[in-house]
This record gives structure tokens, C-alpha cells and sequence, in this order.
């Protein structure tokens, strides 16, 4: 087995250039101090932010003092990652995380002394010229005054916050640390401790028996805590309730999409145009049946592979030149960008001993981004590549664009960039496939992108949704009423083709994401936005493009809902949805008349 290489043997080609954040750590150090030794500065405007001036004045320097806490966090964390094991770096990464704390808490009276003003005098600020930079963050602070209370209230809620991470806790470590699962039999014939980590891979062997036994030990397991699940799960919706209802927002839905100003119709219409097209997915598990030659489709089928393993070596170099031609729809400008990212000091490419585990895109306002990868040379690690980079050319854009308090976007707009480019390269590898073989890989790879990214997270998302409704007119919310809920929906999202094995009632106990309340939407809509935008850039061309590139020039400095809009996906109604799912019914046409099961 070939061993992995220490941080000191890879080539400077293959590492990230965080020199282009910090020369060195002295350059580090002295910007720490000068952090340091200017929060006092901060503290001077306590009490006078009443006029144009002092306000700007004050945001001013808290942009000034956030961008350099922004920078100095980034390179502690990347060095950090470079080598996990290195104590240097992770001593440097405490030191500046304990800054930041001190730098929030420095400014934390800002918003809470702004809203003790007169609403006229408010709305004068945002008319005023002299904040015209600072718009946005004034309109931000004004929609939250009718929801702001009063300073012992405020105070109270404050003491309240430790209480109310409760449920989040208690389940992460009863998911976590507490919960143990048996053992179950792998491909080898041994018995092995199923873990979160190992049941995916359970699930996707080509042994029926091996996916069987991890399926029914997996929910066996959380079965026997049903009951202490629920309580967990319903203290979390008890919390949001009360929350919502304490700040006056109509309910927990309405409290959690209020931030991001995402009308409560995005959601409902999600919901509406995925049901609309269940005989899509209902279709694909028809498909999935056929091409697995079984009598019954069960749950524990859903992640086995369709086709024999189709091997796709790719090197990084080939990988980068595929990217590279991928997104030429986008226009020379968006290449020329990501061909400056690839070979300009934005990546670091491989595994090497103690690096972070998986991919991410970070940076700080005002210099390039940073790309972490740990490249394999398959298919899977190509379109990480084009994800991240995806991140990165809109996080370059919006700052090239943007002033820094406006350039950064909202996660509902995150995903959008990174999948964009995910289709373009699976468009150009679909188009140029000549092997049936590798054909029918490439569809099921991104058939599958569509079930757990759109149609999966939907149905989180609705699960969420009706249970919150339940709760907030008082109906109890026991174990059983749970499992119901979320077996009737399974039955409903996959179809007549699908045996729903009872186990699955119990899957609601371990999504983690129910603790971030009303978030796995995102995930949905993001998948759509994206590939709505594809369409349109395929179709359509330049004008489409320009549109496109609009949006990842806008950053935040607008709602994400107008940002889209503008640039033709609108998220309030079911079209971009629609859009997306054309593009999966002609993704199962094709695997249909590959496999001929049409």
C-alpha cells in the first residue's frame, strides 16, 4: 500500500500559497497585536451611537477589526489543517479563536443600542447618504426591532440560551458517544462493530445480506431508545416554540426563515413541486428494482451500486483539464478565473500525514481563496475539485464585486455555485461518453445526486414541517405519532415499487440535521437553483450566462431570494424545481434505454 507522504515531501506545486494571506508569522503575530491593542477603541462609541457620523465611524472600524480577525482565523486554521498533529499551529489557531471572542464581545452593544432609537430616526439613517455602505446592515437591524424585546427580557433570554442547547447536546452525545451498535457481518464473511462511518459503506456492498443485517441493526439499535429519542426530539421542538412565540413570530418556521427574509412559500412550494414530481422518483426505484433483478425493492437497497464497478482513473492533471473544459459554457472571463485558481496557489491537492480529512473552500475578504482537497484519482474526486472551485470563483467574484460587509453570501445561496459546476462537468462527460458501460456509471452517479440531495432532504424537510405543525397545536408528539409520520412518508415518496421495511420508521432518531431546525431545505433548493441555472446557461448561452454571473458577483448585498430572482431562478415560485426535475426525468430515460428497461 502505497504510504502517505509527510507535509515536508509535498511539492510547493501542490500546496495552497497561504504566504499570499501572511508572508510569514511575524507578519501574523504583529496584525494579532494590532488587533489586540485597538479593541479599546471599540468600547469608545458605547453610548453615542445617536447621529450619521458616529454610527459610520463605528461600523467602520468594526469592519476593519472583523477583516483582520477574518484573516488571521483563516491562516490559523488552514496551517492548522496542513498538519492536525503539529502543536505550533494548533496553538496559534486557540490563540486567535479566543481573540474572536473578545473581538464579538467588544461590539456586541452595536445592534442593541441602534434599536433603542426612535424608528423615524432609524429610518433616516437608511435614507442617509452618509451610510449609504451600510444600508443593508441598518434595514437588517430595523426588521428585527419588532421582534427585539425589551432589555430585561432580552436579558432573560440571554440566561435561557445555555438551557435551550439542551436538546442538541443531550443527542449528540447519545448519538454520538452512548449509542452502540452490534456486531454485523461484512463482504469478507467476518464480523465486524457497525458504526455511523461503516453503515454506508454497509449499505452500498453488492451482498444483499451484508446491507440487510447493517439496516436492521442500525434501526434495532435506535428502536430500543424510542421513547428517550422522542422526549430529545420534542424538547428541541418545545424550545423553538417558545423561542418563536416569545419574539412574536407567528411560528418556528416563520422565526427560523426570517434571518435569510425567505417567504415561507419557497418552502411550501418545495414541498408542492417535489410531490408533483414523486412519479419521477417512483419511476427511478422501478428502475432500481429492474436493474437489481430483485422480487422486492427494499429500503436496504437504496445505495447498492446499479452497475458493475466502472473504475475511472484520472489524475489530477486530467482531472483539472476536464474542469477546465467543463466550464466553458461560462464564458472565457469564468475560465480564465478557475485556470488562475488551479494553478495559482489556491489548492492544496493531496493527502499527506495528520492533513484535515475531506474538501472545503475558505479565504478572507481581500485575497484569493483556498481550496483544501485530499485528491484520489477517480471520479469522485474530480467533482470535488469543481465543487470547491465552484465556492471559490463565487467567493472571488463576490469579493472583486462587493464591499467586504456586503460581499459574503447566505448559505441559502452556497450550494448553488459548487452544484452549478457539478452539472456542467456531468453534462460535458455525458455528451462525450462513447462506452455504454461508463455511460450508465456517470447517470446513476448523478440519479442519484437527484434522490438524496432533492427528493431525500424534501421529505426531511416535510417530516419537519408536519411535526412542527402537530406540536404547535398542542398535539402530543409521542414516539409512535413520530414514527407514523415519518413511515407514511416513505411510502408515499418512493412508491409501489418499494417494500418500506417497518425499520425505516425509526430513521427520523438519527438525522442530526433536526437539531438545525428548518435547514435541510437548503439543501433542496440550492440542488434545484443550480440546476436551473444549468439548464438556462445550455440552452439559452450568453444572456443566461450574464445573468449567472450577476449572481455570483452580488454576494449578500441584497436577500438571497432578490439575488436569484435577478438573475432569472425565482426560488418563489415551483419553476426552478420544475426545471431541475426535467433534468432528472431525461437522466432515467437514459438509463432506461441503456439498460433496455423501457
Amino acid at each position: 500500500m502505497k504510504q502517505v507522504m509527510k507535509r515536508s515531501d509535498v511539492p510547493a506545486a501542490s500546496r495552497w500559497r497561504l504566504e499570499d494571506l501572511f508572508p510569514d508569522q511575524k507578519a501574523w503575530d504583529k496584525d494579532y497585536e494590532t488587533v489586540k491593542s485597538r479593541l479599546g477603541e471599540m468600547g469608545a462609541f458605547e453610548g453615542k451611537l445617536s447621529d450619521a457620523d458616529s454610527i459610520r465611524q463605528c461600523f467602520e472600524l468594526e469592519d476593519e477589526l472583523s477583516l483582520m480577525t477574518e484573516r488571521l482565523y483563516v491562516y490559523a486554521s488552514n496551517r492548522h489543517h496542513e498538519n492536525t498533529a503539529e502543536p505550533v499551529y494548533q496553538a496559534l489557531l486557540d490563540k486567535v479563536k479566543k481573540l474572536a471572542v473578545e473581538v464579538n464581545g467588544s461590539m456586541s452593544y452595536i445592534t442593541p443600542e441602534i434599536l433603542a432609537l426612535p424608528a423615524d430616526r432609524l429610518e433616516a439613517f437608511v435614507a442617509d447618504p452618509a451610510l449609504a455602505s451600510y444600508k443593508k446592515t441598518l434595514e437588517d437591524i430595523i426588521r428585527q426591532k419588532q421582534h427585539v424585546l425589551s432589555k430585561p427580557e432580552e436579558a432573560l433570554l440571554a440566561q435561557v440560551g445555555n438551557v435551550a442547547q439542551a436538546p442538541g447536546t443531550i443527542f449528540g452525545v447519545l448519538n454520538n458517544a452512548d449509542l452502540k451498535f452490534p456486531l454485523v457481518r461484512g463482504d469478507d464473511g467476518e464480523e465486524v462493530e457497525l458504526t455511523h462511518g461503516r453503515y454506508i459503506q454497509f449499505l452500498e456492498s453488492r451482498n444483499r445480506d451484508v446491507r440487510k443485517g447493517a439496516f436492521e441493526a442500525m434501526y434495532g439499535t435506535y428502536g430500543k431508545l424510542r421513547n428517550t429519542l422522542a422526549a430529545t426530539l420534542g424538547a428541541n421542538l418545545t424550545k423553538n416554540m417558545f423561542y418563536a412565540k416569545a419574539r412574536k413570530y407567528p411560528s418556528a418556521l416563520e422565526a427560523s426563515l426570517y434571518g435569510d427574509k425567505i417567504p415561507v412559500d419557497v418552502y411550501d412550494n418545495l414541498v408542492a413541486a417535489i410531490h408533483e414530481s414523486l412519479p419521477l422518483l417512483h419511476r427511478y426505484m422501478e428502475l432500481r428494482k429492474k436493474l437489481l433483478n430483485v422480487d422486492e425493492l427494499h429500503m436496504y437497497d437504496l445505495f447498492a451500486p446499479l452497475v458493475d464497478e466502472y473504475k475511472m482513473d484520472i489524475t489530477y492533471e486530467e482531472a483539472k483539464q476536464t474542469v477546465l473544459e467543463s466550464v466553458k459554457p461560462l464564458g472565457d472571463g469564468y475560465a480564465a478565473i478557475m485556470e488562475q485558481g488551479l494553478e495559482g496557489g489556491w489548492i492544496d491537492v493531496y493527502e499527506n500525514e495528520g492533513k484535515r480529512s475531506g474538501a472545503y473552500c475558505s479565504g478572507a475578504f481581500g485575497t484569493h481563496p483556498f481550496v483544501l482537497l485530499n485528491h484520489k484519482d477517480n471520479l469522485s474526486s474530480m467533482f470535488t475539485l469543481t465543487h470547491e472551485m465552484g465556492h471559490a470563483i463565487h467567493s472571488y467574484l463576490s469579493d472583486s464585486n462587493q464591499e467586504y460587509r456586503s460581499a459574503q453570501y447566505t448559505i441559502f445561496l452556497a450550494e448553488v455555485a459548487s452544484t452549478l459546476n457539478e452539472a456542467l462537468l456531468m453534462n460535458y462527460l455525458l455528451e462525450r461518453s462513447t462506452d455504454p458501460k461508463q455511460k450508465m456509471y456517470l447517470l446513476c452517479y448523478y440519479a442519484d445526486k437527484f434522490r438524496t440531495t432533492v427528493f431525500r432532504q424534501t421529505m426531511f424537510a416535510e417530516f419537519e414541517q408536519l411535526i412542527y405543525a402537530r406540536a404547535e397545536k398542542g398535539e402530543s408528539l409521542t414516539h409512535q405519532e413520530l414514527c407514523s409520520i415519518y413511515y407514511d412518508l416513505n411510502v408515499r415518496y418512493h412508491g409501489a415499487a418499494m417494500t418500506v421495511d417497518k425499520e425505516i420508521e425509526m430513521e427520523w432518531a438519527r438525522i442530526p440535521h433536526f437539531y438545525r431546525s428548518f435547514y435541510v431545505f437548503k439543501y433542496a433548493t440550492g440542488f434545484s437553483a443550480a440546476e436551473s441555472f444549468a439548464k438556462q446557461i445550455l440552452t439559452e448561452g450568453e444572456p443566461a450566462v450574464e445573468r449567472y454571473l450577476g449572481f455570483l458577483k452580488s454576494g449578500g448585498s441584497d436577500y438571497s431570494i432578490e439575488i436569484l430572482k435577478r438573475a432569472g431562478v425565482d426560488m418563489s415560485t415551483p419553476e426552478p424545481i420544475r426545471q431541475a426535475m426535467s433534468v432528472f426525468e431525461q437522466l432515467i430515460g437514459q438509463m432506461e434505454q441503456l439498460s433496455g428497461a423501457n
